[in-house]
């Protein structure tokens, strides 16, 4: 079963979410601004990502530019980072099975379904 992480207010997301419905594509939703995502739950997405975690970050946000920009950070700082403020994650992250891609462009889905 394939899923998405779906922040319902950003437009790319909303993108994911019409297209997996377009292609007929049964899949859960999580919404993880609402719901708490652990530091567990973005480590095992980054490894299914097969990226590092600041390739997951959304470094254009004000909250990192303020707060993180400048600082030389871990891996692990980075995922904490983001399971406390998952406004930072970018979306739309769909995975299916032991693969994801992050949805933009939209098209990067095709790869693992």
């Amino acid at each position: 079963m394939i899923t998405i992480y779906h922040n319902p207010r950003c437009s790319k997301s909303r993108e994911g979410v019409c297209f997996l419905e377009e292609k007929g594509i049964e899949f859960n939703t999580v919404k993880y601004l609402d719901e708490n995502i652990t530091v567990e739950e973005l480590t095992a997405i980054i490894k299914k990502l097969n990226c590092k975690p600041i390739e997951l970050v959304r470094t254009k946000e004000t909250l990192w530019k303020e707060n993180y920009k400048d600082k030389t950070l871990s891996d692990k700082e980075i995922i904490t980072i983001m399971a406390e403020n998952p406004v930072l994650i970018e979306r739309p992250i769909i995975i299916n099975g032991d693969k994801a891609v992050i949805g933009r462009p939209i098209e990067k889905v095709l790869t693992i379904i």
